[in-house]
């Protein structure tokens, strides 16, 4: 498998994953204050939503781009 199809799998599986969850989260570790020894840390939740135009456009890039690694022979 050369690199074009590999990269256009990618894209469409990405594109899927974006339509199909439509977001994600991850946790934010942060320093809030430290006095001498003594620290407290704060983890903060984000959450980033992914537009589903966003989705649709790697599904339709990645097919693009696999149907020119299917000329391309």
């Amino acid at each position: 498998m050369n690199a074009l199809k590999l990269a256009a799998l990618l894209l469409i599986g990405a594109g899927i994953l974006a339509l199909v969850y439509g977001s994600f989260s991850y946790t934010k570790d942060t320093s809030a204050v430290k006095i001498g020894t003594l620290e407290l840390s704060v983890k903060e939740k984000e959450t980033v939503n992914v537009p589903q135009w966003a989705g649709v456009a790697a599904i339709v890039a990645g097919g693009l781009l696999l149907a020119m690694a299917g000329r391309r022979k």
